[in-house]
């Protein structure tokens, strides 16, 4: 069993900059694929960022949503086991529980591909 734990979440004007991280605890961490998700309220989790253990998947082993290229960066630490989401340029529209997800596969933007889940971290952007 894997444990995922979120952090950095809070509150922040739009424009701001916030850093989630994700501790892990998987043994063989360099292995897995990492992605950030986030949920709305009244709507369906979405696809944020992934980060893969194989860097010839997508460009350098990363893929992200269209809503948010060129503002978030994901990035992992595999000596601390940990993944990280910087949000840079943030709009209200990014308010959500954002969540931490780790999948045995090599790549994937669907939740399905992923088998363990965070609790979330609530980010709030205000306008």
């Amino acid at each position: 069993q894997v444990q995922l734990v979120e952090s950095g979440g809070g509150w922040v004007q739009a424009g701001g900059s916030l850093k989630l991280s994700c501790a892990s605890s998987a043994r063989t961490f360099s292995r897995y694929l990492m992605g950030w998700f986030r949920q709305a309220p009244g709507k369906e989790r979405e696809f944020v960022a992934a980060i893969s253990w194989n860097a010839i998947i997508w460009s350098d082993g990363i893929n992200y949503a269209d809503s948010v290229k060129g503002r978030f960066t994901i990035s992992r630490d595999n000596a601390k086991k940990t993944v990280y989401l910087q949000m840079n340029s943030l709009k209200p529209e990014d308010t959500a529980v954002y969540y931490c997800a780790a999948g045995s596969t090599a790549s994937g933007t669907s939740s399905s591909r992923y088998d363990y889940w965070g609790q979330g971290t609530q980010v709030t952007v205000s306008s």
